[in-house]
């Protein structure tokens, strides 16, 4: 595993964005590459000054989203006993696919949203969404929704980190529920102010 993630290092270091667009496309089509491997390691690429904030950002978002609306079709399209068929070809876990469903069986077209923050669950939210064939221009939506302030946020730590940017991959999962449940009360904030200046 150690000389696969060292490839992706390579990759990136050798193609800059051209390579976060792939691997973070690859992420999101269910190939589980972490993203704090490949966002963590552009953000010290901006910290060395081989890469700027704005283009790695934008090469992540690109791939997020070209990856999450693959994965999309592919529920869609073949459903959910295509996708047990076939994705241990492509290292996909029925489990994992199994963990996304009930987050999406739980919260709806929301889950696609928070879930983008979330260990897991953001690399195969995707699949959920594509078997319900929920309305695809609210999946694209949410999906760029959650996918911006993880993208950004994962990017600016290892800009942070710098040299030790590997950090991230040890408290990567943590870090992304305390995220999330961050996220959940600014909008809670947010929704509730709201409402009372409407009454």
């Amino acid at each position: 595993m150690e000389q696969i993630s060292q490839s992706f290092l390579n990759f990136i270091d050798a193609y800059g964005y051209f390579a976060v667009a792939i691997l973070m496309a690859m992420e999101n089509a269910c190939i589980p590459i972490p993203s704090e491997l490949i966002l963590g390691f552009s953000g010290y690429l901006i910290f060395d000054d081989r890469m700027t904030f704005t283009g790695a950002l934008t090469s992540g978002m690109i791939g997020g989203m070209l990856g999450s609306i693959f994965a999309y079709a592919v529920g869609s399209r073949g459903g959910r006993k295509f996708v047990d068929k076939y994705g241990k070809y492509f290292l996909i876990k029925k489990s994992h696919v199994d963990l996304a469903q009930r987050w999406f069986d739980k919260y709806g077209i929301r889950a696609v949203f928070f879930s983008r923050m979330l260990p897991v669950v953001r690399t195969f939210i995707s699949l959920p969404a594509g078997f319900a064939r929920v309305n695809f221009k609210a999946f694209l939506f949410y999906t760029f929704a959650g996918s911006l302030p993880w993208t950004a946020l994962i990017l600016f730590a290892g800009m942070k980190f710098g040299a030790g940017w590997k950090y991230l991959l040890e408290i990567g999962h943590t870090a992304s529920i305390l995220f999330v449940i961050v996220c959940v009360i600014i909008i809670a904030v947010i929704y509730f102010k709201r409402k009372k200046i409407l009454r």
